[in-house]
């Protein structure tokens, strides 16, 4: 890259990069391509991977690799579940949770497809100061087979079809991990794979027998990827980790054994208490909704109604907690006292048998404010909407 180029890309770090593309004649010296792809690199990691952003002459791939890369949280959090002497990547792809995760290990490969980002992560890895990393230039198969046994290996698999498509399944993955999942623990102690937020967890369970840990990442309460964790043996109980990364570094987490779910008995309620509580999404994603509520010992509103309420304040609950109002009935008399006494309120809607936009439409109450209303169905089968306000201790 020579200096015209690196001095565009500085003074234009905010710039549109679609109208930059217009102006190519204006700056014959400058790689216009060049500047354009790494301005959008910077502007897509600006939040995302802060530590990319903030490091000098970080070279970025096209937006599909950027799009796929976890983020610097997602990327810490799997640095926090492994260390050891020795781990591989065999799909490396921009290399963030490879940068991340080597700080645990004392010799790393990371193994990619594609010579672009073999080139790319060669470069960034060196700016980075993470001279351990090795960087192999193959096909995850083909080095599968000839690599020395290593402590850990990690698996990203590409979640798009030949057409560009996303894709949830296992078999659709590439490469396909349930198929090598015997090879991977030959050359492995224990191995961690990266999959969908869509993911089906039981399915995925099923079909990778020697799961012992599944993690459900979340981020300020978005879903963004599910880790199962395999070791050479099929273990007796699966341990299940909902995690909601928050802000500052804050963490809600929830643990539970897979098989707790099924035992546990829960009593259903339709006495709306002072505290309504919420899971996050992590958490919905687990499907743990009757361990959630034995655990914590709150009651839970109807068997497909996943909230909670209780006269207890439980700033530990992993989710979103609310202080309760009032609860309107469903008829039409109290539907327009409610609009009359409250012109704007955030909806939420609950086993209920209307969408957002229909109750909003029907109740004629903007969008907005610091007024929550849950529509719900509770214990005896009554249709109810919950006003409520977000707990002032609870953190965001």
């Amino acid at each position: 890259m020579n200096k015209e180029t690196r001095q565009f890309i500085e003074e234009n770090i905010a710039a549109d990069i679609h109208q930059l593309a217009f102006q190519t004649a204006r700056y014959p010296m400058v790689d216009m391509p060049l500047a354009i792809c790494q301005i959008n690199g910077k502007q897509k990691v600006k939040s995302k991977i802060p530590l990319f952003f903030n490091t000098e002459d970080i070279l970025y791939p096209v937006q599909l690799s950027l799009e796929q890369s976890s983020s610097e949280s997602t990327a810490k959090y799997k640095s926090s579940l492994c260390e050891g002497n020795s781990l591989t990547d065999l799909t490396g792809g921009f290399g963030v949770d490879c940068c991340f995760m080597s700080d645990g290990f004392k010799q790393v490969t990371y193994v990619e497809r594609q010579k672009e980002l073999c080139e790319l992560a060669t470069h960034n890895f060196n700016v980075l100061g993470k001279n351990q990393i090795e960087v192999i230039h193959s096909e995850t198969e083909k080095y599968l087979l000839s690599m020395t046994h290593v402590d850990w290996i990690f698996v990203d698999p590409a979640r798009r079809s030949s057409s560009g498509k996303k894709v949830v399944l296992l078999s659709d993955c590439e490469p396909d991990v349930a198929a090598l999942s015997n090879q991977l623990l030959a050359k492995a102690t224990r191995v961690m794979i990266k999959l969908s937020p869509m993911m089906d967890i039981t399915a995925a369970i099923r079909e990778l027998s020697t799961t012992s840990e599944v993690h459900i990442i979340s981020v300020d309460n978005e879903c963004k990827e599910v880790l199962l964790i395999l070791n050479q043996s099929a273990p007796q109980n699966i341990r299940i980790k909902a995690v909601n990364l928050l802000k500052n570094e804050k963490i809600q987490l929830f643990e539970y054994d897979l098989n707790e779910e099924s035992s546990v008995r829960v009593t259903y309620t339709q006495e709306i208490e002072k505290y309504l509580y919420e899971p996050n999404a992590s958490l919905m994603k687990s499907g743990a909704f009757k361990t959630i509520s034995k655990n914590f010992g709150i009651h839970k509103l109807h068997s497909n109604t996943n909230l909670y309420t209780s006269s207890k304040l439980l700033l530990q609950f992993p989710g979103r907690i609310f202080e309760t109002i009032k609860t309107w009935g469903n008829s039409k008399t109290e539907h327009k006292e409610l609009a009359q006494h409250l012109p704007k309120a955030n909806i939420a809607t609950r086993n209920y048998p209307m969408t957002v936009d229909e109750l909003r439409k029907k109740l004629r109450i903007k969008e907005g404010g610091d007024t929550y209303l849950f529509a719900c169905t509770i214990a005896n089968e009554q249709k109810v909407i919950i006003e409520c306000r977000k707990h002032s201790l609870q953190d965001d």
